[in-house]
């Protein structure tokens, strides 16, 4: 009895050693890795509600941190709304910019059109960083980077379609 006691003994010793040995070595880096965070990409597309980082935009100047400041302008034409006009603003460069967005529901299938768009300034009476193109089918606009981030400004925008002698006008909010 007493060899089987030993040996039993033994057996449980044996498995136990076994236990705390480990059945493969891991290292760091060796095991499956952690999903890697995506980079957070900006859209480029331009937008009804204004990209800073679109293909226009930088065209123009405009900082990527620029954001929309006040409430819309809508322009219209016999009773239509054809565009919309904002105003951006840039903590960062220190400047303002006009916004103009032609609607779909004008553009398809129009003519060739007048566009212009800036920021107006209450303090001075004077449009700051206007831009215009003549005949274009364009539907996204921004203006140059204006100064007056001192001044009271609205974002002002014309749009002008084929045949009419006026273009038609909007501003966005008044912002001081």
């Amino acid at each position: 009895m007493r060899s089987t006691r030993y040996a039993k003994g033994a057996v449980i010793a044996a498995t136990c050693a076994l236990a705390l040995l480990p059945a493969g070595a891991a290292y760091a880096g060796s095991g499956p890795s952690a999903p890697q965070p995506e980079k957070s990409r900006r859209s480029t597309a331009p937008s009804p509600a204004g990209n800073p980082a679109s293909k226009m935009a930088k065209a123009a100047g405009v900082c990527a941190d620029a954001t929309e400041i006040g409430t819309r302008g809508l322009i219209t034409k016999d009773g239509r709304t054809v565009a919309s006009v904002k105003q951006f603003y840039s903590k960062k460069c220190k400047e303002n910019y006009g916004y103009l967005w032609v609607w779909d529901s004008f553009r398809d299938g129009a003519k060739p059109y007048d566009v212009t768009v800036g920021v107006y300034s209450y303090n001075d009476d004077s449009v700051h960083g206007e831009r215009s193109w003549k005949a274009t089918t364009g539907q996204e606009f921004w203006s140059n980077g204006a100064d007056t981030v001192s001044h009271c400004t609205a974002g002002v925008g014309t749009l002008r379609p084929a045949g009419a002698p006026q273009p038609s006008q909007a501003v966005s909010q008044k912002r001081c």
